[in-house]
């Protein structure tokens, strides 16, 4: 896993050697996979999580837990707890969808991405690390073929991207979103964190519910095969490179 991601991030060309880099941790699986390794990697890292207050008391304990966890990984990795900065945020997410008369979804999103900007800025963190995999490649391209689309939507999530919250007057808003883990699936992630790593992570019960889109598309997917992920993945990258050579917007 360390010397997959490392060369998909310096193919990509996403982090330089050594680069700081505001790591988005939630607890889950693919979050805790990241940080370890971007840790592991050599790039310093500095932690975001955010509480967005809609799980109750699974929210607050997803929380704790990563803010036992990074002062875990700072001890494994250089031997000094305190290596790793940790920033949390709480948001009144529901009271902010109604407001702007968005969708949870949506609102979070918003939230979340303005904020990881803000805190990439202030601790001078040259990228914007999120956890994004193949099978969220797969049920990204998926939703956009049934919603319709073309060449754009086949692309799917880039592997480095404009941060859509980024305020373009605001000293610092080049800073990109990048996805170091769009070269591997959930279920590698997994036997990692759990046979090689020995990581334990969170699971967020609302994962479950399929009344949300992207749910209802992963619930599809959960009887795909894994190299039946994969090829939906490659595809979108292939899609990428073809948009690219031809300067497609």
């Amino acid at each position: 896993m360390l010397r997959r991601v490392k060369k998909y991030i310096r193919d990509k060309e996403l982090l330089k050697e050594g680069g700081k880099v505001l790591v988005c941790v939630s607890g889950g699986a693919d979050s805790v996979a990241l940080l370890d390794v971007l840790l592991r990697g050599g790039y310093p890292c500095v932690v975001a999580h955010c509480n967005f207050g809609l799980r109750g008391a699974e929210s607050d304990r997803d929380e704790a837990f990563v803010k036992t966890l990074v002062p875990q990984l700072s001890e494994r990795v250089y031997g000094d707890a305190q290596r790793v900065t940790m920033v949390t945020q709480t948001f009144n997410t529901r009271a902010y969808a109604e407001k702007e008369k968005k969708s949870i979804e949506t609102a979070a999103r918003e939230l979340r991405y303005r904020w990881f900007q803000q805190v990439a800025v202030e601790k001078g963190c040259e990228a914007i690390a999120v956890a994004h995999h193949q099978n969220d490649q797969a049920e990204t391209v998926i939703m956009h073929i049934k919603r319709g689309c073309g060449l754009k939507g086949l692309s799917g999530m880039y592997p480095k991207a404009v941060n859509p919250a980024a305020d373009k007057e605001q000293a610092g808003s080049e800073i990109p979103i990048i996805r170091p883990l769009l070269c591997t699936t959930h279920d590698y992630i997994c036997h990692y964190l759990k046979d090689i790593r020995g990581l334990e992570w969170m699971e967020d019960s609302t994962n479950s519910d399929t009344s949300y889109r992207r749910n209802a598309v992963r619930a599809e997917l959960a009887n795909w095969s894994k190299a039946e992920i994969v090829h939906v993945a490659e595809m979108a990258e292939r899609i990428q490179n073809i948009r690219a050579c031809y300067d497609l917007d």
